[in-house]
């Protein structure tokens, strides 16, 4: 009997996987546990359908996350702190500011995606990475500045 699986078990497959199992299997455990479902002629379509829609949808996010990267890559965000007569900073610069900047610039870029290289506590450019997407990175550059005292 072939059934598809409605999440990931470890013995069988993975979500959307069209398996042969003993028809005893399938009606005693997996129909009912909800793990899978029959593979029906209409079901198969209905996977089919579904997985199409998700393709398209994973495109139109990856298509989105390029368009935003292309933008970051020409901006060039500064960023004013209080620093020492050498040059070096009182603290350092965190991604918290770096998301404040790019919120500022119209950008809505969460925290943790935000990477540094180093650890930027002097005055001078620099130049992070923004995580997009699992495939598609932008780097940015900062200028970070004294501020008036």
């Amino acid at each position: 009997m072939e059934v598809i699986l409605k999440k990931y078990h470890k013995d069988l497959g993975e979500k959307n996987d069209i398996v042969s199992v003993k028809p005893g299997f399938a009606r005693n455990f997996l129909i009912p546990q909800g793990i899978a479902i029959m593979a029906t002629e209409t079901n198969r379509k209905i996977l089919t359908e579904n997985l199409r829609q998700a393709a398209h949808k994973k495109d139109h996010i990856k298509n989105e996350a390029l368009r935003i990267a292309g933008e970051l890559e020409k901006l060039t965000l500064t960023i004013s702190t209080l620093a020492g007569p050498d040059g070096r900073l009182f603290g350092s610069i965190t991604p918290l500011m770096i998301a404040n900047q790019l919120e500022a610039k119209g950008y809505d870029i969460e925290r943790p995606r935000i990477l540094f290289d180093t650890v930027i506590k002097e005055l001078g450019n620099y130049e992070i990475t923004v995580d997009l997407h699992k495939e598609v990175k932008a780097k940015v550059k900062i200028e970070v500045v004294a501020a008036a005292k």
